[in-house]
């Protein structure tokens, strides 16, 4: 069944209201690999060590999150062969220590790339604090449609990449993803099978269960963090990248940072780019 774009542009996707508080903040941390390093006690506030657990800034790309959405038969989407493309995010203000959180999802935009080069489905989420109404951030995503394209849908506009430097990368930062990363990352909203059982897998064309993408991101984020900000969130301020390539659990990841905020996330074992076209926006 192809997909329908007007019922797609049009969904109405309900509010997602979510309480939160220092469990949740610190179980988000350890699934995107803060607290590997003992010896680092910068990381304590983010997973526990000190008082309060401070929310890790990129968490917003997970709260008040709609679920696996595009599973719904009524969409039309072939969700085992979607890919998440692109995700960006703004921050306005930090998430509270303790609360309800609430999420509001919207399309924002489909565009066909042509029959057999798939579709991208552009969303977008606002994340407020329910009490006082505070817009918390803005996240946006992109997923590419793999098995979708060709249904007479417009070709374009087409989200244009940030502009990478030319010269090499000024700083690093390197992080392993452990071999039951996916498992726990699972429980930040993304059920997807694609990411923990490995006939859906193989079925979507891996030999095994991949790395959520929004776990990658995170992964990036913590080195972005921690390199150019000393692990100090109040000057996160937003991020924007682009996914080029899937992660598996049990690799290294390596993120190639420029002070300027630019930055690419590479695979050591296979020498494979999985984040590209990176920008990260700090107080510096």
């Amino acid at each position: 069944m192809a997909i329908d774009p007007d019922y797609l542009l049009n969904i109405d996707l309900p509010e997602v209201r979510q309480t939160v508080g220092p469990r949740d903040y610190a179980l988000y941390a350890l699934s995107i690999g803060v607290g590997q390093d003992p010896l680092d006690e910068r990381q304590l506030r983010y997973v526990g060590g000190f008082e309060e657990i401070e929310p890790f800034p990129a968490m917003p790309v997970v709260l008040g999150h709609p679920g696996f959405w595009l599973s719904d038969p009524k969409t039309g989407v072939d969700a085992v062969r979607l890919v998440h493309g692109e995700q960006g995010m703004t921050v306005h203000a930090p998430c509270p220590a303790e609360g309800v959180v609430v999420g509001k999802t919207r399309v924002t935009g489909l565009v066909d790339k042509g029959e057999g080069r798939g579709a991208l489905l552009y969303w977008e989420k606002e994340l407020r604090d329910a009490d006082a109404g505070t817009l918390l951030a803005t996240t946006r995503s992109t997923v590419f449609l793999r098995g979708d394209g060709g249904f007479g849908g417009p070709s374009g506009p087409v989200k244009q990449a940030h502009k990478m430097p030319e010269t090499d990368p000024e700083l690093s930062f390197e992080s392993k993803v452990r071999p039951e990363q996916a498992l726990l990352y699972r429980w930040q909203g993304d059920d997807n099978p694609l990411h923990r059982t490995p006939e859906v897998a193989s079925k979507a064309g891996f030999d095994r269960p991949i790395l959520h993408g929004l776990c990658t991101m995170g992964m990036a984020c913590h080195g972005l963090l921690a390199v150019l900000c000393d692990y100090d969130a109040s000057r996160f301020r937003g991020v924007d990248l682009r996914f080029t390539a899937v992660v598996f659990p049990g690799e290294t990841l390596r993120t190639e940072i420029w002070r300027d905020g630019s930055f690419r996330t590479r695979v050591l074992e296979r020498d494979k780019i999985v984040i590209d076209n990176g920008k990260f926006d700090y107080i510096r």
